[in-house]
């Protein structure tokens, strides 16, 4: 039984808040504030729900991203 969906906010003890990405029986994806997306195991993963509100996050930093990649 999953505990947490898509969009949930989370804290992990090791990378602090941020916002479930995708999750299945084998892998969750979160999107952590201030260490990027990183992949679990979704059995040995620890989460806590969270309240905090995600951070505004312009829209042309992913474009940035993209932009340096293809560089």
């Amino acid at each position: 039984m999953r505990l947490f969906t898509v969009g949930n906010r989370v804290t992990q003890p090791q990378y602090g808040a941020g916002t479930i990405m995708s999750t299945d029986d084998h892998h969750t994806v979160i999107e952590f504030d201030a260490h990027g997306r990183r992949t679990f195991i979704t059995s040995m993963v620890t989460l806590d729900a969270t309240s905090e509100p995600a951070p505004v996050r312009s829209g042309r930093e992913g474009r940035r991203r993209a932009a340096a990649t293809r560089a």
